[in-house]
């Protein structure tokens, strides 16, 4: 959950649509959606592990970086 918050913010904070963030970074926009709402697959709702290339894809995207990504997952604040 705590990853798609900050992906939330993140997109929110650039005025971006899920579409548009989900195009940029190469996956559809459902995958996209799965990962704000901290989930792997819908039906399930088994938690989100989204592949490095993804993270990497979507932190160029949101003009971030991986660790900015997922340090709060991790109990740290992220990196500045």
């Amino acid at each position: 959950m705590l990853l798609g918050q900050r992906l939330v913010t993140l997109r929110e904070a650039r005025g971006l649509t899920q579409e548009e963030v989900a195009h940029a970074a190469g996956i559809s926009r459902n995958h996209y959606q799965l990962l704000e709402n901290g989930w792997g697959v819908r039906k399930t709702k088994a938690p989100a592990n989204p592949r490095l290339s993804t993270l990497i894809a979507l932190s160029e995207v949101l003009g971030t970086t991986v660790p900015d990504l997922v340090d709060e997952m991790f109990g740290r604040t992220a990196r500045r």
